[in-house]
């Protein structure tokens, strides 16, 4: 499997930016696909995840209402639509896919198998 993610940049608070991730290598249906970020000094948290055929959306409390998972199984892609973007969503966001929708919970999140390199958002105040 491999995953290639963009859509990263400079926007101010109050903005928003759409993420890209193009999937390759296996059957795209098949996997579950989230998205997980990483801020400077501090650990990589789970930001969203969708199951197959977008069955199923789950998010981190701190995005709910301001960030939307989908998925184009015919593009092999998964986005994640932000808005309403806040300085504290600065980081750098990784694209993972998983074969299974397995739940952690400590840290919250999902197991994923594969990621992608990471793409940077920084939001300006």
């Amino acid at each position: 499997v491999q995953l290639q993610a963009s859509g990263g940049g400079l926007v101010q608070t109050g903005g928003s930016l759409r993420l890209a991730c193009v999937f390759s290598g296996r059957t795209f249906s098949s996997y579950v696909m989230g998205w997980f970020r990483q801020a400077p000094g501090k650990e990589r948290e789970f930001v969203a995840v969708i199951s197959w055929r977008s069955y199923s959306t789950y998010y981190a409390d701190s995005v709910k209402g301001r960030f939307t998972i989908s998925r184009d199984d015919a593009e092999n892609t998964v986005y994640l639509q932000m808005n309403s973007l806040k300085p504290e969503d600065t980081a750098t966001y990784y694209c993972a896919a998983a074969t299974n929708l397995k739940r952690l919970s400590t840290p919250p999140g999902y197991v994923m198998d594969y990621w992608a390199k990471g793409t940077q958002v920084t939001v300006s105040s």
